[in-house]
Parts: structure tokens; sequence; C-alpha cells
């Protein structure tokens, strides 16, 4: 999903920030340029050693007094001062940065970056660091004008049950609709692995299901999704996003890992195995306006296929209008739903320290929260569609 600019927050930055937190988020917007720049940088610090990336707490941490010394960061980011909170300046400058080193034009700071086979060294890492943004700066600056762009595929651990629970219902092969799909990763989602935790609820349920031989596969699924549902077929995938990239696009796979937090290996290793995925298998991806799209994409029934609106992470990024005029829309299609041409919506949605996964199916109307997720993906608790 493409970040547009507003007030919003990042799901990175949005809950359960350690103490002090709401503090630095409230001097974002106080002070001089440089103290402002300098909360951002810290508050998002603070946000990414709470989802277990250190290093870039660290290096965030000494970008922002760097900041207020008037160092290369301020350099790099003094112009970016008014930039609206929603703009995520941290998340801009780590991708930045991160895209030169997967580049190979930065080689000393490459050593530390786990995407690159490194090993984190706080100190060391952040003087390397400081060299980029003082060697780099016009680049990292042209570079900073991208929007962040995420297509965590990690959540298709927190979604698969969802898919699931649609398939068993209605008994038939699913069309899939996302809105806000980026590389179109999720829309593959069952071209994954998924291994489920045993527990005492499990009871006669399998433990994993779907392509054995994927290189893609996701664990830290806690309970007993329907892994029992077999013979899925999809129909049809295809999605929409303002500013979608394409997995056969080299630019845009190296957009896509620029933006993973390159202490995080695993995060790394499974989006390099989804885009292979996805470059033999590239599913339709449209640039448009989610509201619009969906208007299109469900203004006729479809006999014979279930129908699976979904998304991961994006209604906080879309204004309130356009929020509602989704919601209006896909509620609208269910209404008209019937046995053999129904409409399911599949949404993963902030909802505190972790995220809400809540399934809608047409007919009958029904709505259930079928799983908590971490941000990322993992872990995930299932609790059970209703059916």
């Amino acid at each position: 999903m493409s970040e547009e600019r507003g007030s919003q927050r990042s799901p990175e930055e949005a809950e359960g920030l350690p103490p002090g937190a709401e503090a630095l988020e409230a001097g974002a917007d106080r002070g001089s340029p440089r103290e402002r720049v300098a909360a951002r940088l810290e508050w998002q610090g603070a946000a990414c050693r709470l989802l277990a990336s250190p290093f870039y707490g660290s290096l965030l941490e000494k970008a922002a007094a760097d900041v207020q010394s008037g160092g290369p960061a301020w350099s790099v980011l003094g112009d970016y001062a008014g930039a609206p909170r929603g703009w995520m300046l941290g998340l801009r400058l780590m991708g930045a940065v991160h895209r030169l080193v997967l580049e190979g034009q930065a080689p000393d700071l490459a050593r530390f970056y786990g995407s690159m086979g490194g090993e984190p060294g706080e100190q060391d890492a952040w003087e390397a660091f400081r060299r980029v943004l003082e060697r780099h700066r016009d680049e990292l600056r042209l570079l900073m004008e991208r929007p962040v762009q995420t297509n965590e595929v990690g959540r298709s651990a927190g979604l698969v049950g969802g898919f699931l629970s649609v398939a068993r219902r209605f008994g038939l092969p699913l069309r899939l609709l996302e809105v806000g799909t980026s590389a179109g990763l999720n829309l593959l989602w069952d071209r994954f692995f998924y291994l489920a935790d045993e527990g005492p609820e499990r009871g006669a349920r399998p433990a994993t299901w779907g392509d054995e031989a994927s290189r893609v596969r996701l664990g830290g699924i806690v309970g007993a999704p329907p892994f029992d549902v077999q013979g899925v077929r999809v129909a049809e995938r295809r999605g929409c996003d303002a500013s979608p990239l394409y997995p056969t696009s080299e630019d845009d796979r190296l957009t896509l890992m620029s933006y993973v937090w390159p202490d995080q290996t695993e995060r790394v290793d499974l989006l390099r195995a989804a885009l292979e995925v996805a470059r033999l298998n590239p599913p339709l991806i449209e640039r448009a306006a989610a509201s619009d799209w969906l208007g299109s994409e469900l203004s006729e029934q479809r006999f014979g296929e279930a129908t699976v609106v979904f998304h991961s992470i994006v209604m906080q990024y879309l204004s309130p209008g356009e929020r509602e005029r989704v919601s209006e829309t896909i509620e609208f299609a269910g209404s008209n739903a019937t046995e053999q041409a129904p409409v399911a919506w599949l949404r993963m949605e902030p909802g505190g320290v972790m995220a809400e996964v809540r399934l809608s199916m047409w007919p009958p109307g029904s709505e259930a929260l079928i799983a908590r997720a971490g941000y990322h993906g993992r872990p995930v608790h299932w609790l059970g569609d209703g059916i």
C-alpha cells in the first residue's frame, strides 16, 4: 500500500508506544524546525524499537541528535520540517539510505545491514550512516520524494483463515479483489505455505495448509484456522492502488526491499521469495482510486464465484470520505448478493496493540472478528469465524 500525505499514523507508529512517545509526537508540531524534525525521528525510533528493530531505533535516535546539532542529518531533512506527520519523514529517510545500500553505493554501511548479510553494530553503524548522509545528500533528498511503499506478505498469515472460511461457506471458486494492493503479493496467498501451532483447541484440524514447495512459509499462527478446507480454486485475482508497483520491474522490486527494516531478516527473506512467486505469476494491478475501482468491479453480480474484497492496513490512509464510499460500495454489493453470487469483505486493520481481522459475508450479512494479528502479520491468534 502506498502511504499518502495526511495526519494519520502509520501502523508502525500507531499503538502501544513506550512511555514518553506521545510527548515526542506532540513535539513534532511545536518548537523550531530542528526540534520538530528531531521529535519525528525520535518518535519513529521508539516505534521501531517497539516493533523489534533496535537497529533502526538506534540510528533514528542518533539522527535526531544530529539534526539538533546541525549535522548532515539536518542538511538532508531540513527542508522537510513542514511536511505533515503522515509523510513519515523517518521511514522515508531510512528507506532512501537502505536503497543506496542495496544498490551497492554504501559498502561501508552495508556491512551493518542484515539485508546484505551484515551484523548491526550501533556506534560503528551510525558513523557509517552519517558519512552516507554527508556524501549522498542530494541523491537522498531526491529519493525521499518517493512515498513509503510496503507490501507486507506476512499479513497473508492473518488473512488466510478468512479466505478459507469463504471457500468453506459457499463452495465456489474465489474472485479476489484487493484494495491498496501495492505489488499484489497478498493476492497470491494461496501459493504460500502456512503452519499453525498445535494447541488444545485444534481438535482434528491439520496444522498446515498450502503449497509445501513454496519458499514463502508463514508460521506464527496460534489456534485452529480452517486448514481442513482443500481444493480452493481462485478464478480471478485483481488489485488496485493509488501508486502501484509491479513485481516484474527491477526498480519497483528494489523500492519494496528498501522499505523493509534490514535487521528483520525474516521479513527480507519472505519479501524476496514472494517477489519471485509474483514475478512468475504477476496478478493484474490497476492504478485507481479504491471507491471508483470497486464501484466498477462490483457493479454486476458474478454468478458461480464468491467475490472477496480484501485489504490489510489500508483504510487509515484513505480520506474519511473515501473510507465511507468504500464501505458503502461493498455493503451495497453485499445487499444484492445471493448464494450463487456471494460477496465477502475481509479486512485486517488497526485495532490497538494488534490489528483486527474481520470477515463479513453476504448472504446472510454476518460479521465476525476472526483473528488478531501483528501489524507485520505474525503472530496471528485465530478466534474462529462463527460459521
